[in-house]
């Protein structure tokens, strides 16, 4: 007769349950499992896998047949795949979670505890994508993590281009005087060279996609930078969390403001010199947050801004109205548009200059 057979289940539930039927789990141990597992308020599955209660290999199989989820062998998974910078090495250590790949807006997240929610929905706002799980042994999630951890060196990065054409003949000049700023500990001109690189990678990323804003965001376990194309927001690049300070010191000094300043919210302008005919001006905005500061840079591109009224597509009529109400003494003339469409620069500029 099967010794299992004989094991009293009765309030035994779930994974336990089924570990018990297994034989992979005593009854004794599975019912204190229970119960201290409702007590940390964690779920059960996690509550075992973190006490190591049973053999990782045991805890796959067994959550295949609990949630119908077959296992995925990830033993010849490629370290270097690029699903693997979608989520940042924080988050992977955090919640010990193997992103496997992507197809459309979902991420395919190899996980040994398919009932962390908690962790695939801190996942899924880091990455704005909708992260399904695919269950891996919990000991190929441990080693495939270890092999790219140290093949990565934790280089800073994500989404952003591989053409670094162009980046080392930027010439940088701040809003105000160049001699402000300069005690700031980091040289505008080339010192913390990695920082500098991913700032001025990040700046010539976003103008080449035609981003309207670029958001620094410091979290307490990320650092994402987002850029807004066509009013919606999309991380474009991660960096570790302990870089967030360098990141803003950088920023600040390029556009001149108080790098000692950090618990006031500071404003500027950084004048980017593409080439000798093409000059972009981004708008900067500093915000102390809980986890560092914020900066958010509003690009300015100048040269689109050189139209005349005639260039704008009015038709003949519409263009007389226009120019007849920017012509009188007094009034107000509203000027509408969805963000990053330059309402200032294409349409005011060009009007003021034909009064």
């Amino acid at each position: 007769m099967n010794a299992v057979a004989s094991v009293n289940l009765v309030g035994i539930t779930g994974i336990a349950r089924r570990l018990v039927q297994d034989g992979a789990l005593d009854e004794a141990v599975a019912r204190s499992a229970m119960t201290q597992a409702a007590e940390a308020k964690v779920p059960l599955a996690q509550w075992i896998a973190e006490k190591k209660l049973v053999a990782p290999a045991q805890m796959a199989a067994a959550n295949a047949v609990e949630f119908g989820m077959p296992v995925l062998d990830a033993s010849a998974f490629d370290p270097s795949h690029n699903a693997l910078k979608l989520v940042s090495e924080e988050l992977l250590q955090k919640h010990h979670v193997l992103p496997l790949f992507k197809r459309g807006n979902k991420l395919f997240v190899g996980t040994s505890q398919p009932t962390q929610t908690a962790a695939l929905a801190e996942i899924q706002f880091h990455t704005n994508l909708v992260v399904e799980p695919i269950l891996v042994d919990e000991d190929q999630v441990r080693r495939v993590l270890e092999q790219w951890q140290n093949a990565s060196g934790g280089q800073l990065g994500g989404s952003l281009g591989d053409d670094d054409e162009g980046l080392d003949n930027l010439e940088v000049g701040g809003g105000l005087g160049d001699d402000e700023g300069s005690e700031s500990g980091v040289d505008a001109k080339g010192d913390d060279t990695p920082v500098v690189k991913f700032v001025n990678k990040v700046l010539v990323d976003a103008i080449r996609r035609g981003a309207s804003d670029i958001h620094f965001e410091p979290y307490e376990t990320d650092y994402r930078v987002r850029l807004r194309i066509d009013g919606l927001l999309k991380t474009v690049a991660r960096a570790p969390t302990k870089l967030n300070q360098r990141i803003a010191a950088r920023l600040k000094v390029m556009a001149q403001l108080d790098i000692a300043e950090k618990r006031v919210p500071q404003d500027g302008r950084i004048k980017l010199n593409l080439s000798k005919t093409k000059q972009v001006d981004f708008r900067v905005s500093t915000l102390p947050t809980l986890f560092g500061e914020k900066v958010v840079l509003r690009i300015l591109d100048g040269s689109a801004a050189k139209l005349g009224i005639d260039k704008l597509g009015y038709e003949a009529d519409q263009q007389k109205l226009f120019m007849d109400a920017i012509h009188k003494p007094y009034g107000m003339v509203l000027v509408t548009g969805p963000t990053g469409n330059r309402r200032d620069a294409h349409q005011l500029r060009a009007a003021f200059r034909c009064r």
